[in-house]
Order: C-alpha cells, then sequence, then structure tokens
C-alpha cells in the first residue's frame, strides 16, 4: 500500500511541490499519474520564422552585462524574451503569473501560460533545480488538464533560462513524461523556438 504524502486537509499551492522533499514520482502517484523520462519526439514547424536571428544576438550581447544570479534576472533576459517571440510568431496571448485554482492541492499562479486553439504550454521559471522545478510543472499540467478536458496532452517546459526541459501529459495514459534531452540558450534557440511552435500549432 502506497502511503499517502500530501494531507487532504492541508492547502497546497504549486510552488509547494517544488519544496517537498519527495520524489516526482511519488508526488504525482498521489494525483493518479505515472511518472517516465524518455527522449521525446516534439514537432517542429518548418515554416520560415522571423526575428531569430535578432533574439539571437540580443540576448548574446546583454549576458555579459548581466548577474543572472536571481530567477526574476533570469526571466526577464532569457524566458521572457523567447517566449514572446513565440507568442508574436503564433499571434497568441500570453500571460504571466496566470492564477489558477482547481483545488485546495491545486491553485496559485503559473508564471507563463500560452493558449492556442489546439493545445496549451504552460512554462515554469527556476533559478535553479530543475529536478523540483520539474515536480512543480508536473503539478501544474494535471490542473491544467482537469480544467481543460478537451486536450488529450498538455506540454510544459521547465527553464532556468539557459537550459529548458520539456514535459507532457498524456490523460488517457494518466502518465507524465520528461524529456531526457533539453535546450540551450542562447545556442539552441532556433530549435528551442521551432519545438514551441510546433506544438502551438498542433
Amino acid at each position: 500500500m502506497m502511503l499517502k504524502l500530501l494531507d487532504k486537509d492541508a492547502n497546497y499551492t504549486y510552488r509547494s511541490y517544488f519544496e517537498l522533499p519527495f520524489d516526482t514520482d511519488e508526488i504525482l502517484a498521489e494525483f493518479g499519474y505515472s511518472y517516465t523520462q524518455a527522449r521525446l519526439n516534439l514537432t517542429r514547424t518548418q515554416k520560415e520564422l522571423t526575428g531569430l536571428d535578432q533574439l539571437k544576438a540580443q540576448i548574446e550581447e546583454t549576458l555579459p552585462y548581466v548577474q543572472l544570479t536571481s530567477e526574476s534576472a533570469k526571466r526577464e533576459v532569457l524566458v521572457a524574451p523567447v517566449l514572446t517571440r513565440v507568442a508574436t510568431i503564433c499571434h497568441q496571448i500570453l500571460r504571466f503569473e496566470y492564477p489558477l485554482k482547481v483545488n485546495n492541492w491545486l491553485q496559485g499562479n503559473l508564471d507563463y501560460l500560452i493558449r492556442a486553439e489546439s493545445q496549451i504550454v504552460v512554462v515554469e521559471a527556476k533559478r535553479d533545480d530543475l529536478t523540483r522545478g520539474f515536480t512543480q510543472l508536473a503539478v501544474e499540467m494535471i490542473a491544467l488538464a482537469m480544467v481543460n478536458e478537451s486536450q488529450q496532452n498538455i506540454y510544459g517546459v521547465v527553464t532556468m533560462g539557459n537550459f529548458w526541459v520539456f514535459g507532457v501529459l498524456d490523460r488517457e495514459k494518466k502518465r507524465i513524461t520528461q524529456d531526457i534531452g533539453g535546450y540551450q540558450v542562447p545556442d539552441d534557440v532556433e530549435d528551442l523556438i521551432r519545438v514551441l511552435v510546433g506544438i502551438l500549432e498542433g
């Protein structure tokens, strides 16, 4: 018998799951989801994308002159520029600090959310610790799956600004898969944006 880790009467925010000492698979089991790591075969858009050279140049020029020691610095210098470019290409609204409450175990703000007609991408930015960051992201994807019942898959990304890791929630299999690879910024910025646009256009 699995030991219950969460108190049914307690309140948890998404941030709480970053701070809990339990492993990702243990926390996701509380919500009836399994957890695995695998190479995700993510769709990349093949269309011509504008503004990518300028974006990469802007990031590379800025990096020597900023101290990326806080989460907010990473968000402003590395995360927001990438996601605003994606939102512009896809003609979709990028939402910051999006409030989402499903119940007392699933509540708080999502760092970034882009919703297209057929897909959703949630992005969780962290100063460090991608492992615990992915746990928080996975719980946010579960919350989104509960309020967007038409979508088979929910996509998410956890990032420390210079490194981005994707995850996908499969509603039917009740499984969340973390990509064993990742994307470096600025080096892989075009590939990263092609994946994000490909998901949103999917």
